[in-house]
């Protein structure tokens, strides 16, 4: 997939690809706490020490925010620590969850985070995964045709850039637990995903079952 040179478009980088769809940059917060946070995540959930929060990506999961517009998504993910109204997850890591990319309800497709760059998106696997925000999925705002169609864009996207072996919904990350990439070291700590929707998923795979994902563990 071949992208041109970018262009600044009302202040936001936006890279535009052969395949009409355009990836458009609006970073997220990410300075010197974040990147202390993620650090501390890598080391003591995963077990990993490292200098930088870069990934080796093995791995796309598809996520929706439940919240109902693009700039509230953002919101919720561009601090770097954790809002108080997330105490669920607050006392494994006061890092804020996020993801590499956000897709509105539109379907424009917005890089929020460098792509080898660790998000806080999956238990488990945040080390070898790239997350995918779909704005909305609750009940009154079901995902739309232009976001499926996104998802599958740029999950191909992403497969031509790195080694992906494996594409899946929020709600199947447990079935790793006990696969070689799983790392996170609290037996306790789940929290019970039904995100993006098994149809949603089951459309975005279809539409790319040529690139022979591995299967996921059963």
């Amino acid at each position: 997939m071949k992208c041109f040179l970018p262009l600044l478009v009302l202040g936001l980088l936006v890279v535009s690809c052969s395949t009409t769809k355009t990836i458009v940059d609006k970073p997220i917060i990410f300075n010197e706490e974040r990147e202390i946070l993620t650090l501390e995540y890598l080391s003591k959930r995963y077990g990993l020490k490292k200098d930088d929060p870069i990934i080796v990506p093995k791995m796309i999961v598809l996520h929706w925010t439940v919240i109902p517009t693009l700039e509230k998504s953002f919101e919720a993910f561009n601090n770097p620590s954790l809002p108080n109204w997330r105490p669920d997850i607050k006392d494994v890591s006061g890092l804020n969850v996020s993801s590499q990319f956000m897709v509105d309800r539109d379907g424009t497709i917005y890089r929020l985070m460098p792509e080898t760059t660790m998000a806080r998106h999956v238990i488990g696997l945040n080390h070898c995964a790239i997350g995918v925000e779909n704005v909305g999925g609750d009940t009154d705002q079901p995902l739309t045709k232009a976001q499926l169609k996104s998802n599958i864009w740029l999950v191909r996207y992403l497969e031509e850039k790195y080694p992906i072996e494996y594409l899946i919904g929020h709600y199947e990350y447990t079935r790793f637990e006990n696969h070689p990439l799983w790392l996170e070291k609290d037996d306790g700590y789940r929290t019970k995903k039904t995100d993006p929707g098994t149809a949603f998923m089951r459309r975005v795979r279809k539409a790319v079952s040529d690139l022979n994902f591995k299967d996921i563990p059963q």
